[in-house]
């Protein structure tokens, strides 16, 4: 949220400015082409400060220092002969003639971006850096198999991968796109469903062959399973049957793994049952290497209904490099057979 700075008393108000006859005086100037450029990114870096409160922050979205931004508005400001930010250690707050320059001045900012981008999207192909974040896992296993054909099919993107378990803030660490894996996504986000998940219970065929037998739900409390050490995965599990009933069985354990992909390792290993989501252990059901326990039980540790979402942050335009990246990975991960068809939304 924007402040307002507080007038001091005795203090003279700033006189009263419309940002449009602000910009035409700018552009009414005969400046040099270098000097136009200026002030264009002037207005842009304006608008985000005022959006985000800070210099040092929007110095470090575009890899900047932050003196570098300061002088660019203050530029701004001496163009304009009107002080727009009230400046302290702590805190950039608007002036009252800043907060009627923003009012006027953000949506054309924006507009020429939309503009921009659009008219860069018709006419070239996908280029540029896109900056892909999801975690270490679904990353690893998803992801990077995708990267050759993605390579293939549009040469001019550079890919920049970053496969954490951290979830990270997009704005601020300048990510195009990134994979959650949840049941929903909060926050001023756009968010479009990628894969829907469905998690189960897996063991090797040398562990089940020389272990209690695991018929029906229940029989997993007399099994040391494999943990995962998330509030909810490591105390009980949900098992819901074809008519819809729903059953809560206690589990224990001696090994907790904080790795998903360690967990379907030792899991192969035959240490014990484990839970797991379907697009981490496909391919190995596939080979034989693990075995779904309970195929017709859906099986999950808080919530049957969970996926992995595409996420970008809240924009006017969307770049094509991010478009075709989206499209690129429905299209190829859409094969999973638990993936329903959905639309986007807001969140």
């Amino acid at each position: 949220m924007i402040n307002r700075a507080a007038q001091p008393l005795g203090a003279a108000r700033p006189h009263h400015i419309d940002g449009l006859d602000a910009i035409k005086r700018i552009a009414s100037h005969h400046i040099h082409v270098d000097n136009a450029r200026m002030n264009l990114e002037s207005l842009k870096l304006f608008v985000e400060v005022a959006r985000r409160g800070s210099f040092a922050a929007v110095a470090r979205q575009h890899d900047l220092d932050p003196s570098s931004v300061s002088r660019l508005v203050a530029g701004l400001e001496a163009e304009m002969g009107v002080r727009l930010f009230q400046r302290s250690t702590r805190r950039v707050a608007l002036t009252e003639a800043g907060d009627l320059f923003l009012a006027k001045i953000e949506p054309l900012v924006d507009e020429f971006d939309r503009a921009r981008h659009e008219a860069l999207n018709a006419s070239a192909e996908p280029s540029g850096t896109l900056r892909l974040t999801a975690s270490v896992t679904f990353g690893h296993l998803r992801i990077v198999p995708l990267l050759p054909e993605f390579r293939r099919r549009y040469p001019a993107i550079n890919l920049d991968c970053i496969f954490t378990d951290e979830t990270l803030e997009l704005v601020a660490n300048r990510i195009d796109l990134a994979v959650r894996l949840a049941p929903a996504v909060e926050g001023d986000l756009i968010v479009t469903k990628l894969v829907d998940t469905r998690y189960r219970v897996v063991a090797s065929p040398a562990y089940l062959a020389g272990s209690p037998e695991l018929k029906k739900p229940a029989d997993i409390a007399r099994h040391a399973c494999l943990l995962f050490p998330y509030r909810g995965f490591r105390s009980a599990w949900l098992f819901r049957d074809e008519k819809g009933r729903v059953s809560e069985v206690p589990i224990h354990g001696d090994i907790t793994l904080s790795s998903a992909q360690a967990l379907r390792d030792t899991a192969q290993l035959g240490l014990g049952p484990t839970l797991l989501p379907d697009w981490l252990v496909a391919d190995p059901i596939a080979r034989g290497a693990l075995v779904d326990v309970f195929p017709a039980h859906e099986v999950a540790a808080t919530t049957f209904d969970t996926a992995a979402w595409l996420v970008y942050p809240s924009r006017t335009y969307l770049p094509n490099k991010v478009r075709v990246m989206i499209d690129f990975m429905k299209a190829s991960l859409s094969h999973t057979p638990s993936e329903q068809p959905t639309r986007e939304r807001r969140h």
